[in-house]
């Protein structure tokens, strides 16, 4: 997304709008900058519905998401006649090398989560508020699905599409 230099970010809170999406795909191709496209499985076109490669379910019954950014590199070639690559992250984001943050996060987590079996303190899960560590019940954690934040995306909604 923003860090690593996106150009436009399409959210599933968001459908996204492809004519506006190929426009600027070629504006930037006009100013000799190829740009970076990041969609979230899940986004959806302003006018169509989910794009799903397959109607496979996950290990909790959900429809797997997956096959969006084929289909909208596919879409960008069609209406623009640029080549659109695709690169879907899942391990390779995962999989990346830890910064001196995370490792010391890590650490964090790991000695809390040890003082919370110590503790007896079971069926949560340690969590960062702020620059806390704090217990969170799992159920808690779970209850709710997790969006964007509409004043956030309002903030930097310049990149979304």
């Amino acid at each position: 997304g923003l860090a690593g230099g996106a150009n436009v970010i399409l959210i599933p809170e968001q459908r996204c709008d492809v004519d506006q999406v190929c426009a600027y795909v070629t504006s930037r191709f006009k100013a000799s900058y190829a740009p970076i496209v990041v969609v979230a499985e899940g986004a959806m076109p302003k006018d169509g519905q989910m794009v799903l490669k397959d109607e496979s379910l996950d290990s909790f019954g959900h429809v797997r998401l997956s096959g969006v950014g084929e289909w909208l590199a596919k879409e960008i070639e069609k209406r623009t006649g640029k080549e659109a690559r695709t690169t879907v992250l899942g391990h390779i984001q995962r999989g990346g090398t830890p910064s001196a943050f995370d490792r010391w996060l890590a650490t964090r987590f790991g000695l809390h989560a040890i003082e919370a079996v110590r503790d007896g303190d079971f069926g949560k899960m340690v969590a960062l508020r702020g620059t806390d560590i704090v217990r969170v019940p799992i159920a808690e954690a779970t209850a709710k699905l997790k969006t964007v934040d509409p004043k956030l995306y309002e903030e930097v909604g310049v990149f979304f599409g």
